[in-house]
């Protein structure tokens, strides 16, 4: 038999394995990803992403020296390890990050450096497919729908609707609204930073410019959702609450995600001028 097809079959063989030993580790992430008002719905596509990018690096990777690295191995065992006392003390986001880190030693292991430099994109790009601990999450979703409140109140003042803040509840002359965990933006924060990932890895730039078009997601996943609580709160203080937080609450928790992701192609768009080559 061929080297290398005895070295892909033990790779298939040793990644069955490995997601046999990671099976309470995965349940865990598919109920994060499908439980009510998940902040990682998209936990499905990535894994289905990571192979697309990998199958159209195929021609590359088929050119690529086969090799060995017994570093993989190293890593690949420290990752197992770290499993193995993650899973027992049930600290799953930990175990899933391991997951990663062992298919990255696993794939230098059986072969080598040069395939490992075709691969190294859609291999970590799972890592966005691990839900962050509810405790951070919690944290971070306190601290931007207080920022986004505050914000807010201060455009809408300055719009002509004057405007309080109490918290993260916003008071209007007429009426008031709460900016609640699912209005706070982390959402799509979450999702824009994810597919600021992929629009990076596919530009045809330097790394500085792929690096601003990350960045570049966190202020427009903000400003969006600032935006979404201005139309909210105009809206309800004009024609009343049935119309502010009916199908219009949910039509413009729709559009700012299309606003932010316009936003993010805009930026791409300017930092990859048609013609320019990496």
């Amino acid at each position: 038999m061929d080297k290398n097809k005895a070295n892909i079959i033990k790779f298939i063989s040793c990644v069955s394995l490995l997601l046999i030993a990671y099976i309470p580790t995965i349940k865990w992430m598919i109920e994060r990803w499908t439980q009510n008002e998940s902040y990682y719905s998209h936990g499905f596509l990535i894994p289905i992403i990571s192979l697309f990018v990998a199958w159209q690096r195929k021609d590359a990777i088929g050119k690529s020296k086969v090799s060995s690295e017994m570093a993989g191995l190293w890593i690949a065992a420290l990752g197992i390890i770290i499993h193995i006392i993650c899973a027992t003390l049930r600290v799953y986001f930990i175990s899933g990050f391991s997951l990663v880190f062992i298919l990255y030693g696993m794939v230098l292991f059986f072969f080598g450096r040069e395939v490992m430099r075709q691969l190294v994109f859609p291999i970590f790009f799972l890592l966005t497919m691990v839900p962050l601990p509810l405790v951070l999450i919690s944290n971070l979703t306190v601290k931007l729908k207080l920022f986004a409140a505050q914000c807010s109140t201060f455009i809408l003042n300055h719009i002509g609707f004057p405007s309080i803040r109490d918290g993260s509840i916003i008071k209007m002359p007429n009426s008031y609204i709460a900016v609640e965990a699912p209005c706070s933006g982390l959402r799509s924060l979450i999702a824009l930073l994810t597919l600021g990932l992929l629009f990076a890895f596919a530009m045809k730039t330097s790394y500085l410019k792929k690096a601003l078009v990350l960045l570049s997601a966190v202020p427009i996943a903000i400003l969006a959702n600032i935006m979404r609580i201005i139309l909210l709160a105009t809206v309800n203080d004009l024609y009343g609450e049935k119309i502010a937080m009916g199908f219009f609450h949910d039509f413009t928790g729709f559009l700012v995600f299309v606003v932010a992701f316009a936003g993010l192609w805009v930026v791409v768009r300017v930092l990859e001028p048609r013609g320019e080559k990496q």
